[in-house]
């Protein structure tokens, strides 16, 4: 049954990161030019995110894992938009917390706001000082799925995202993700 659960957790994750990238194309013949970055959704001082995308699992320090009850260390997983990284739950092992930049997009929050019309949610919020939005093309907030995009750069965006199957956060599980978002920023920022 855990597998079946993990199975799960993980195709809800890979549909969600998806339904953000579908609606517009990555591939230079057709965009020659990304959108342009609105104003409101600039990153203020990029952090270092260098490795970010070639290894997700060192968007949190071992302390951090620790800290907001995760198990450290993450595990590295193919999404659909390049590498991801997922921690399990101390307390409860069904509990996912997912963690992927969207490495083939260079167009950022940008990108996540051109496809709002998709979404059944989209609540636009700061994380730390950085534009974010929860969004999604399904809205399984109260199954324990939340998502969470963070403007890292102004061509880099970092979905965060739940899948929480047991415990109190089951009908609730947005405010861990942005635990988790803002704790990616402070050790991006370095300061964590």
């Amino acid at each position: 049954m855990k597998r079946t659960t993990w199975l799960a957790a993980a195709l809800v994750a890979a549909g969600l990161l998806t339904g953000c990238s579908q609606g517009g194309s990555t591939d230079a013949a057709q965009t020659p030019t990304a959108p342009p970055v609105d104003p409101a959704l600039r990153v203020p001082s990029p952090p270092r995110s260098g490795t970010l995308v070639s290894d997700p699992c060192s968007a949190l320090s071992p302390a951090q894992v620790t800290e907001i009850g995760l198990v450290s260390p993450g595990e590295p997983y193919p999404s659909p938009s390049g590498q991801g990284c997922r921690w399990q739950s101390q307390a409860y092992d069904a509990n996912k917390i997912f963690i992927a930049p969207l490495g083939n997009q260079q167009t950022g929050l940008t990108g996540v706001y051109a496809n709002r019309a998709q979404d059944k949610y989209f609540e636009p919020v700061t994380i730390d000082g950085y534009p974010a939005v929860f969004a999604a093309n399904a809205d399984l907030r109260s199954r324990g799925t939340c998502a969470l995009w963070v403007g890292v750069t102004d061509q880099l965006v970092v979905n965060v995202n739940s899948s929480i199957l047991d415990g109190p956060n089951v009908t609730d599980p947005c405010p861990i993700v942005e635990k988790v978002a803002v704790a990616m920023v402070q050790h991006l920022k370095g300061a964590a």
